[in-house]
């Protein structure tokens, strides 16, 4: 984040290229984790690829059942479908993250949902 903050292109091209390669190293293995998956994702440039990012992610998540993370995925997934003119998608990625929601106790996350989805209906 902080290579991302000083807007230094090649530090932030070696820490994602780190964190994409730890992703790979841990798939499948008991290291895997929803939230590297994530946390890729979330530095991903490309819009459509961070999508693909946090499906993976999602996955991940729901394999461990995970509410907290189902829904963070979720919702930051949605924004991105938002902005990529997905509303559909958006709609669908933050139905299932407000069930998700209904089992933690992050009030502000839940807030946040219920607000982009009634934008979007």
């Amino acid at each position: 984040m902080a290579a991302a903050d000083r807007n230094n292109q090649k530090e932030f091209d070696r820490y994602f290229a780190e964190l994409k390669a730890i992703c790979v190293e841990n798939e499948n293995t008991p290291k895997d984790h929803p939230e590297q998956w994530e946390t890729l994702a979330d530095f991903t440039e490309d819009l459509a690829e961070a999508v693909i990012g946090y499906q993976k992610a999602l996955s991940k998540a729901e394999a461990i059942n995970s509410k907290d993370h189902m829904s963070s995925i979720g919702y930051s997934m949605a924004r991105l479908q938002v902005e990529l003119g997905d509303n559909n998608g958006a709609v669908k990625s933050l139905e299932a993250a407000k069930i998700s929601a209904n089992k933690i106790q992050d009030n502000e996350l839940k807030a946040e949902i219920q607000q982009l989805l009634e934008s979007l209906r």
